[in-house]
């Protein structure tokens, strides 16, 4: 939007220079020329705003959905490949993608692996919270939890499942499918907070 208003005060600019440098002749103009002079320059200077603005929109709004269509992700390793620490390396990778401030700090764990019927699944959990110096021990923190699934029906060197959910909320996140936000992780200490104060009284 800036540059879209950038982009006008050009084109208003440019007009007005224009404007101005007709100068080079003097010539005696009549009450209605004057206002049909000054019409006509007012209707050059808003035709230029919106053709400027109307060039600029589409390319703007075509940025903004590539923006929000681009969404980051890994090469996630193959099932034969799998250890539980390169499982935990590969959570870490694609955690580094996410776009959080830099005064988040986290750490991860494994949890545990279940056995299914037509699967195995390794459970991860990545622990959030921002320290200060004032709180180097934060008040709450907040907790995604990962699962890293290999199928025992697909072939081994397909790519391990994996998706995550937030510390209490059910829903599923896959990784390629859903971008990252980090006002969840915000909410989630919010809500600690509030429920603690809320017992303290």
């Amino acid at each position: 939007m800036e540059r879209d208003r950038r982009l006008s005060g050009v084109n208003k600019y440019y007009v007005s220079k224009a404007g101005a440098g007709g100068m080079g002749q003097v010539k005696t103009m009549d009450e209605g020329e004057e206002n049909s002079d000054s019409e006509e320059k007012a209707h050059i200077l808003t035709e230029n705003k919106g053709s400027g603005t109307k060039e600029y929109l589409p390319e703007l709004e075509k940025k903004e959905k590539e923006t929000k269509s681009v969404i980051k992700n890994i090469q996630w390793i193959t099932g034969n490949n799998f250890t539980v620490e390169r499982g935990q390396q590969q959570i870490e990778e694609y955690i580094s993608t996410w776009d959080v401030h830099i005064s988040w700090l986290h750490w991860s764990e494994f949890l545990q692996e279940e056995e299914l019927k037509h699967s195995k699944r390794y459970h991860y959990r990545v622990c959030w919270s921002v320290p200060t110096r004032r709180k180097p021990i934060p008040r709450a923190t907040a907790s995604v939890y990962f699962v890293i699934e290999i199928s025992k029906i697909k072939p081994a060197t397909s790519p391990v499942e994996v998706f995550y959910t937030l510390e209490s909320s059910r829903l599923i996140h896959r990784p390629g499918q859903h971008q990252f936000r980090e006002k969840w992780l915000k909410d989630i200490i919010e809500n600690k907070i509030i429920l603690m104060e809320r017992l303290n009284f």
